[in-house]
């Protein structure tokens, strides 16, 4: 809790999130699907289940989750050049992920929708940071909000424009950097362990959503845990944190809870 006078409070300006499994539940019903219908149209012998990339998700970054899972499940799997090889499957998979977009195999989460449309009629600045590819995300936000809402987002930082990806906090303080903002006056949203650490390691609050894959996670630095954004008719379900008589997040919970955790 903050214990500076209330006019020394920093003001809430700007809300960044992460993307896959924040904003939409991108990992089960687009990537895995994406990395197993690749595999298949290459000819591997290669079926990553549920519980398999339950696992993998613990690497982020597609190139390296491929390579770890030929280091730990496939080690008798030889290449003369491994590196284009896995950049090659990677190109085909997200190929395939932004064909899945345009067919609408993934919408948004509960809450986004709204909270975007109120944070934009609030003033308030929005961004991304996210290690997934900017293909990847083009595809889900003009597919889910249409392509003009890239616009919304003031700075969308994606795939390998830092050197290095979550858990680092690389991607946060590039976000940052671009926004011209100091940290204090934002709250991040994310939805896993290595999204926290990474969001933390930029000194930004963090409001956790989780999902079936992070619903175990480690999460110490949170403001607050919750089930999901929620709606005015879907409350969400607070995992961890303060007490509310708030059942949906909006503007004014954002701006009590940043308040409270300054």
């Amino acid at each position: 809790t903050c214990a500076l006078p209330i006019y020394l409070f920093m003001s809430l300006e700007a809300l960044i999130f992460d993307v896959d499994g924040t904003l939409a539940n991108t990992e089960r019903d687009g990537h895995l699907v994406a990395f197993n219908l690749a595999f298949e149209e290459l000819g591997l012998d290669w079926v990553w289940s549920n519980e398999l990339y339950h696992e993998l998700l613990d690497v982020t970054g597609g190139q390296l989750r491929i390579k770890h899972y030929l280091k730990n499940h496939k080690p008798e799997f030889t290449h003369d050049d491994l590196d284009n090889f896995v950049a090659s499957i990677h190109k085909l998979k997200t190929k395939i992920y932004v064909r899945l977009m345009a067919e609408g195999a993934v919408p948004l989460r509960p809450g986004v929708e709204r909270l975007f449309a109120e944070a934009r009629e609030a003033g308030l600045r929005l961004a991304i940071a996210t290690t997934t590819t900017p293909a990847n995300v083009d595809a889900l936000i003009a597919n889910t909000l249409g392509r003009e809402a890239l616009d919304w987002f003031e700075v969308i930082g994606a795939g390998d424009v830092v050197p290095n990806l979550k858990p680092a906090g690389d991607i946060y303080h590039y976000v940052l950097e671009k926004m011209n903002i100091d940290p204090k006056n934002c709250i991040a949203f994310e939805d896993s362990h290595n999204g926290i650490v990474s969001a933390t390691d930029a000194h930004l609050k963090t409001l956790i959503t989780v999902n079936e894959y992070t619903n175990s996670h480690q999460f110490d630095e949170a403001i607050v845990i919750l089930n999901n954004l929620g709606e005015p008719n879907k409350p969400f379900t607070m995992i961890e944190g303060d007490a509310t008589d708030a059942t949906f997040v909006n503007v004014d919970y954002l701006r009590g809870l940043h308040a409270k955790h300054c």
